[in-house]
């Protein structure tokens, strides 16, 4: 069994020894040894930690990616949700994809005034937090 010494395990993810024991800590990784007082870990742990930031990159919390490893800390993926998640990230990048659209038409438009604009205008209201946005407000108001 080849084990790595935190600092190594360190240097290999690119994680600062505070982070791998704050994850050790949490349970998302466990050392298995220690030489002196430096904890050894197996090398599958960078493994687990390329699982650990791939969950942190799609927005799910440390618990969430914790409940992504069994017992033994062998990855347990359950496919429903990330199919879930994919959805919420398909839909961000559409809402992203749209509010760059949105800036990099302000930042160009020829028109004198952004709200006399008909493309700012379909943009703002595709871009906005839904219903609220895409209302008119009441002519007296």
């Amino acid at each position: 069994m080849n084990l790595l010494d935190i600092g190594v395990l360190s240097k290999a993810s690119g994680l600062p020894a505070s982070t791998l024991r704050y994850y050790e800590e949490r349970g998302l990784i466990a050392s298995v040894a220690r030489n002196g007082l430096r904890r050894q870990y197996r090398e599958e742990t960078l493994d687990q930690l390329a699982l650990i930031a791939l969950g942190k990159g799609a927005g799910f919390s440390l618990d969430e990616i914790n409940g992504m490893f069994d017992q033994n800390r062998q990855p347990d993926l359950p496919r429903p949700s990330l199919h879930e998640r994919a959805d919420e990230l398909d839909q961000q990048i559409r809402r992203m994809t749209t509010l760059s659209k949105l800036l990099r038409h302000v930042a160009e438009c020829p028109a004198p005034a952004h709200m006399a604009c008909p493309r700012f205008r379909k943009l703002l209201r595709v871009a906005g937090p839904g219903e609220a946005v895409n209302q008119r407000p009441a002519k007296n108001a």
